[in-house]
């Protein structure tokens, strides 16, 4: 056995794996609560909410270029910010990728009940599990093809979703050959039906459609030549994320009014079929199914390598930071795939509530990740100054998204809907905080600090 990561993840991997987490089920099912909200004024509230996850990106690559390490945010605010900081950081983001991990599981078996409806959903769930984690146990690379391959269905997609659908626009296809033009976007009330209190409603649920690209992060101690190959990652992945948002419900608000959206199921559905492919939603049920494993590789991948780096840290048991000899984090990958097993058992007790549930319970740890990954950055800056690929205007980016991320934490707390995200992300916090105290981590951690963390 050996204590080492191996980097064997090119460009084309960390970007797509990127891309695979943000792009996701939301897109092909929805982004409906959104539109729904806001109206046409959802591309705003995209291009926006993007603008600000791209500061975040460029804070996080630029940490990780200067040193590309396994634990990505978690290690840099144990750095920056002190042990405890990095213990919190980290053991909140294992939750949360255990958390969307049952979620995208749950989303698998819900979509291939659609095609095998005598079959209980918790099948599935388990099969999905069975897959992922086989996959997650072998090199490294291995992970990297699939997710490559996974995200490349989606991609493809979208881009001839949106080719169609600009066919429909201007030279009227499957509409008998008259151009459908861009009216539906303002003929419906407007850009902003709902005022500009609307888009701004929208934003929250706009910024989590973009979770998980900071996977880039997690991925950098087993990126090759990392000083090439963040910068890359987080320079394209953004503004092709950005691309295919915009650009899809761009093109599905020109051709459907916004406020008909979701009656006849997905958009992605109804254009395909309008285009002439009469398999359309077996088509878009089977990437959706796609875009779910996606994400479920995604967050045993980065929950795996989350639990790797704490117990380097002695943050977590000593056991987990070993590795086999094809660099892999086999016990921390096992004992992940232990805890999402679990999700298989909600789904045999409550299959109509779990992904629902999973879902609105975890957007605090994903805005605590964010501002962690800010906050972390600033006392990186002020030690180190600017470095080979600095975050713009800082610190003022950094203090503008600050502040729109302490809006979005507001926002969590004033809707009902979301409100529970506060009180477990709370209780987490504190039972987190008791664990350190009791079991003497912190102890244990200054007793490492001859190493290097």
């Amino acid at each position: 056995m050996t204590q080492h990561l191996q980097r064997r993840l090119t460009p084309r991997h960390i970007t797509f794996m990127a891309l695979g987490m943000a792009i996701g089920a939301g897109l092909f099912l929805g982004s409906a609560n959104a539109i729904n909200l806001a109206g046409p004024s959802v591309l705003f509230a995209y291009l926006f909410g993007g603008a600000m996850i791209f500061i975040i990106m460029r804070a996080l690559g630029e940490m990780a270029v200067h040193d590309p390490v396994a634990g990505s945010f978690s290690t840099y605010a144990h750095r920056y910010l002190g042990p405890f900081a990095g213990y919190l950081t980290g053991w909140n983001y294992w939750i949360l990728m255990v958390g969307v991990g049952m979620a995208e599981s749950t989303a698998v078996g819900i979509y291939m009940r659609q095609w095998f409806p005598e079959l209980p959903q918790w099948i599935w769930v388990f099969g999905s599990v069975a897959m992922i984690g086989g996959l997650n146990l072998m090199a490294v690379k291995v992970y990297g093809e699939m997710e490559f391959w996974f995200t490349l269905i989606k991609v493809v997609t979208v881009v001839l979703m949106i080719l169609g659908g600009a066919g429909m626009i201007w030279l009227g296809w499957g509409n008998g050959g008259q151009p459908v033009g861009l009216a539906n976007l303002w003929s419906h009330g407007g850009w902003f039906p709902h005022g500009f209190t609307g888009m701004v409603l929208a934003l929250p649920v706009v910024v989590f459609a973009f979770g998980g690209i900071e996977t880039i992060g997690m991925a950098a101690g087993e990126a090759a030549q990392p000083e090439r190959t963040i910068p890359r990652a987080v320079n394209s992945v953004l503004w092709r994320i950005l691309i295919f948002y915009v650009g899809a419900l761009f093109v599905i608000m020109a051709i459907y009014p916004w406020d008909q959206l979701g009656t006849q199921g997905s958009p992605f559905v109804t254009t395909f079929g309008k285009l002439g492919i009469p398999q359309a939603a077996g088509l878009i049920n089977f990437v959706v199914i796609t875009a779910a494993l996606s994400g479920f590789n995604s967050t045993t991948f980065s929950g795996s390598r989350m639990l790797y780096s704490l117990s380097t840290k002695a943050q977590a048991p000593a056991f987990l930071g070993q590795v086999s000899e094809h660099g892999v984090p086999v016990r921390a990958v096992l004992v992940t795939l232990a805890c999402l097993v679990f999700g298989v058992v909600l789904n045999y007790l409550l299959p109509e509530r779990i992904f629902a549930m999973m879902m609105s319970i975890l957007a605090f740890n994903t805005v605590w990740t964010w501002m962690m990954v800010l906050i972390a950055h600033y006392s990186f800056r002020r030690r180190h100054g600017a470095t080979a690929f600095p975050l713009r205007a800082w610190p003022l980016t950094s203090v503008v998204c600050l502040l729109f991320l302490a809006f979005v934490l507001f926002m969590l707390g004033y809707s009902a809907d979301t409100r529970v995200a506060l009180y477990v992300g709370a209780g987490w916090v504190v039972l987190l905080s008791l664990a350190y105290r009791l079991l003497g981590i912190g102890a244990r951690m200054r007793a490492l600090e001859p190493r290097a963390i």
